[in-house]
């Protein structure tokens, strides 16, 4: 497995494994992918990683973090989005992006990276916390869903949190 910088030539890739997890109804309130333009200007450049089983070949999954706040108290605590190809499930992708986007949080001195997971979402809750992420509550009914099928039902979101065990 080839992690890498996610550059805008990936782009065209991130996008449509993006709105492919949009369309199984269990991974985002989101009804469709932004545009690069968009996405760009919201998540940090230095921990936006592709996946790939070999150099140049097809983007296999995707990781990419927000901040939670502008306010300096959070500066250490972000969000994280992680989107696999359905193709490439249950092949490590997602625990490689994973572990990458950890380790280079930690380097950056970030001690906390925080998830929305849909109860639904039952493969990515357990790659969440078989990688240290723990339950920290249960946000109940938080939004509707704009399409699959869970569609217009009010939903769930389970919240998770990893706290760097290197930073103190």
């Amino acid at each position: 497995m080839l992690i890498e910088p996610m550059s805008a030539a990936d782009w065209p890739e991130v996008e449509a494994i993006y709105a492919e997890g949009i369309a199984t109804g269990i991974a985002t309130f989101e009804a469709s992918p932004p545009s690069w333009e968009a996405f760009d200007k919201g998540r940090l450049p230095p921990h936006r990683f592709v996946a790939r089983a070999v150099a140049g070949g097809p983007v296999l999954g995707w990781v990419a973090i927000t901040p939670v706040s502008t306010r300096a108290v959070y500066a250490g605590v972000v969000e994280h989005s992680i989107y696999v190809a359905g193709a490439a499930a249950g092949q490590g992708v997602g625990r490689a992006l994973l572990r990458t986007l950890i380790d280079s949080t930690e380097a950056a001195g970030i001690w906390t990276i925080q998830s929305g997971i849909f109860p639904e979402n039952k493969a990515s809750l357990a790659l969440h916390q078989a990688l240290g992420f723990r339950v920290v509550g249960t946000r109940e009914r938080v939004g509707r869903m704009p399409q699959g099928p869970l569609a217009g039902q009010w939903c769930d979101v389970i919240a998770l949190e990893r706290r760097s065990s290197v930073i103190s």
